[in-house]
């Protein structure tokens, strides 16, 4: 049996404040770039080992775990096509063995829509794309996880939402999202009901993140964004990471079912 990450009582020799992951096996998927990136290093700020995952961006990938190496914990790089149901279960089965064992995992890695050649895809492709990548993707490795979670007595999921899935925007582009993230809440919500109490499952739901998308926005959309959010700004990646440490962490410990939106009041 190893421990729950979640039970202050059986932390890791040597966990300290300033560390509150140490000693922890961690998995990030979509860890390339953006706020998987900026998850993955927190992570390993904080002490946890991490596997980063990618589909394209193998260089992206590469250089976060190269980052994250230098904080001083191991970093490994996979591969993962979230498309593939069969790909889900064999980087699963590449992560339990080339970790030992995994205590948190947090599905990041989403379909882009908004941007480059996503974005110029008809709306069935961007639905298609969507469901299959962030809906069912998060589905099938959350399931993946958990079965070897359980099996080994504890574990923490991390999922990702939207934080507009559970108040809506117009638009075809906000439908499809609302449609895959408002599943992905409703989904943990549930899973964690199933694995409790031996596994935690719990869900972030970033808002207006600058990311690849506030790189392409023009100025009036990035002001309206400013003037719309109660503190003022755009959230950062890391902003969402220092999130997703507290939710992997024994501070959490009593969360599970929780949706945290990390968007600065707007929702």
């Amino acid at each position: 049996m190893h421990a729950d990450p979640g039970d202050p009582s059986a932390q890791p020799t040597g966990r300290a404040a300033g560390r509150p992951l140490a000693g922890l096996a961690t998995v990030v998927t979509g860890a390339s770039s953006g706020i998987g990136r900026a998850i993955a290093l927190a992570f390993a700020g904080a002490g946890a080992d991490v596997l980063v995952s990618y589909r394209a961006n193998e260089n992206g990938a590469r250089d976060t775990a190269a980052r994250a190496a230098a904080l001083g914990v191991r970093a490994l790089v996979a591969r993962l096509d979230l498309a593939d149901p069969a790909d889900i279960e064999r980087f699963a089965a590449e992560a339990w063995e080339r970790l030992g064992r995994v205590d948190v995992w947090v599905n990041n890695a989403g379909a882009d829509i908004l941007t480059g050649s996503g974005a110029q895809l008809s709306d069935r492709e961007k639905l298609d794309r969507v469901l299959a990548v962030d809906l069912r993707g998060t589905v099938l490795c959350s399931w993946a996880a958990v079965e070897r979670m359980r099996a080994a007595r504890g574990g923490v999921i991390l999922n990702t939402s939207w934080d507009h899935a559970v108040l809506g925007m117009a638009g075809r582009n906000p439908e499809i999202y609302a449609a895959a993230k408002g599943g992905i809440l409703s989904f943990s919500k549930s899973l964690a009901r199933t694995v409790a109490p031996t596994v935690r499952v719990n869900v972030l739901a970033p808002g207006f993140i600058a990311t690849a998308f506030e790189g392409v926005a023009d100025e009036g959309w990035r002001r309206f964004v400013e003037e719309i959010t109660p503190l003022g700004r755009w959230g950062t990646p890391e902003d969402v990471a220092q999130v997703a440490v507290f939710l992997a962490s024994p501070a959490a410990g009593f969360l599970t079912g929780a949706v945290i939106p990390v968007n600065g009041g707007v929702v």
